[in-house]
């Protein structure tokens, strides 16, 4: 291998002995950049998780990762390419000489453009988090097949593990008193014990799969607006092979890590309503599965602490908000539910949406709304508008029985629901009242009110909503008998800001005086 580590300084110096080129050095791997175009080289190194010790080895390592990444970012992955010796003894890429290296063969994307350079910038708005999502539930929904069984007996087998090696990993970076970490430790295997056979049932049902396997915010790229996931791990396919809630934790935990919560919560929401309904009995899984992410994370923060960067603070501070946010996410506070109510066009979406990243456990609660509840009764698409028959009251009652139902299961998972709807009948409240009872958590009942002008014109403003609700609606409701609402009532008629605010003093207002 000290041959081939010679061998490979020699390439790496000829490629890079030309102008403009950048070279970025990895633990396993050198990349060369070129204007438009990159390419990635194995570098001769053994690790107890990988080998890439032989030509050989490398050049099957490139083509598993052009086999494992080009379904997910065919725009950056082009192939695998030989870098060859010539005759003259130079060194040319796709040469006509002897092999004597290979490299996957990249298009040049704009680095600035990932999604944590992004997320540093500023917040990430609901259509990129949103997009987001669908490409993370569209990965999955196509690696569906592609494991066993025995696949994910063997995932649910190695946690334990995981967690054991987080708690080495940090113990030997020498930055977090054992304390600590003996306390995250016990607290993540506490956690796995209770959701092992939730674990279990979901590895036999299909939700163990091949997946990305790496879905930190640097490793999900906008290229033509769209995300692009990309760098997915095709080294050891075992360490791939998770349950999909697992995957899609490293984007959830690294986002809440950029403090961008509202894109958080949208992801998790889009996530949510993008697979099967079997991911609301899971969502329990969560404070461990993100645990898990920010203590790896907290990991390869130290293990960049090596001359020159020995005592480098700001790496030592990414650390440590890593590891803050493991112990943090892995005590999740007690579920709530919120009942968002009020006429159309008070802004019941936007709150309920505005609301949910603050709710905690994180990451924010799940939003259940009645209109894409009826959307997908009738199986059309969230903007397709339906006939009145999709509105009798035969419809409405199985909408709201609907609604409580899943609040239930994603009560039951010790996560809080927001349930956004009209809630114009008293038997639709009370119903939500006796769930909370039923699931003994506290209960935020908020009645949106603003006058029939101002809804108008906010329905007016709609475009691509799953609200079928129209002026002439707004105007036919005005003649509803709420009756006696028991919710606290809310001034709509403000901003979304001001509306926001009314609610969230109202809550903790409520939480004074239970405290009280």
């Amino acid at each position: 291998m000290k041959d081939d580590t010679a061998a490979q300084e020699r390439i790496f110096l000829m490629l890079t002995d030309h102008p403009g080129v950048m070279r970025i050095d990895t633990h396993a791997a050198s990349v060369f950049l070129e204007a438009k175009r990159a390419l990635k080289i194995k570098r001769a190194v053994r690790f107890p998780f990988l080998d890439y010790s032989t030509l050989e080895k490398r050049k099957a390592a490139c083509e598993e990762e052009i086999r494992i990444n080009r379904p997910l970012a065919p725009q950056i992955y082009r192939g695998v390419v030989a870098i060859t010796e010539e005759a003259d003894g130079s060194v040319k890429v796709e040469g006509a000489g002897r092999p004597i290296e290979y490299a996957v063969d990249m298009s040049r994307f704009d680095e600035s453009r990932t999604l944590d350079h992004l997320a540093e910038a500023g917040p990430l708005d609901a259509k990129l988090a949103s997009a987001a999502a669908d490409a993370i539930a569209a990965s999955h929904a196509a690696a569906h097949a592609a494991a066993t069984r025995a696949d994910g007996k063997a995932w649910v087998s190695s946690i334990p593990a995981l967690i054991d090696g987080n708690t080495n990993g940090l113990r030997a970076g020498g930055h977090f008193s054992a304390d600590e970490i003996e306390q995250l430790a016990n607290a993540s295997h506490a956690a796995c014990l209770r959701i092992r056979p939730l674990l279990a049932e979901r590895s036999r049902r299909g939700f163990v799969r091949r997946c990305h396997g790496d879905l930190h915010l640097a490793n999900i790229v906008m290229i033509d607006d769209r995300p692009v996931l990309f760098d997915a791990i095709e080294f050891d396919a075992q360490m791939a092979t998770v349950d999909v809630l697992y995957d899609l934790a490293f984007t959830l935990m690294d986002l809440l890590q950029h403090h961008q919560p509202s894109a958080a919560n949208m992801v998790l929401n889009r996530y949510l309503a993008a697979t099967p309904a079997d991911n609301l009995d899971a969502l329990s899984t969560l404070p461990l599965f993100m645990s898990i992410r920010a203590a790896i994370r907290a990991q390869v923060a130290l293990a960049r602490l090596k001359p020159p960067h020995s005592d480098d603070p700001g790496i030592v501070d990414q650390a440590r908000r890593y590891f803050d946010l493991a112990g943090t996410l892995i005590r999740p506070p007690a579920p709530r539910l919120i009942a968002v109510g009020g006429l159309s066009g008070t802004g019941k979406t936007a709150l309920a949406h505005a609301l949910a990243p603050v709710v905690a456990p994180e990451p924010g609660a799940g939003v259940l709304r009645s209109d894409l509840v009826r959307k997908q009764m009738f199986g059309v698409e969230d903007t397709h508008r339906l006939p009145p028959s999709a509105y009798t009251p035969e419809v409405t009652a199985r909408v709201y029985d609907t609604l409580v139902q899943q609040a239930r299961r994603v009560l039951a998972q010790g996560h809080s629901a927001i349930v956004d709807g009209v809630f114009a009948r008293e038997d639709e409240r009370d119903a939500i009242a006796a769930l909370a009872r039923e699931c003994n958590v506290t209960l935020n009942g908020l009645f949106l009110v603003a006058d029939l002008a101002t809804r108008q014109a906010r329905i007016g403003d709609r475009r691509g909503d799953a609200s079928d609700a129209t002026p002439e609606v707004a105007a036919l409701q005005e003649h509803y008998n709420i009756g006696h609402v028991g919710w606290a009532t809310i001034d709509a008629s403000g901003t979304q800001e001001q509306t926001l605010q009314n609610c969230r003093n109202v809550i903790a207002e409520g939480q004074t005086r239970q405290s009280d």
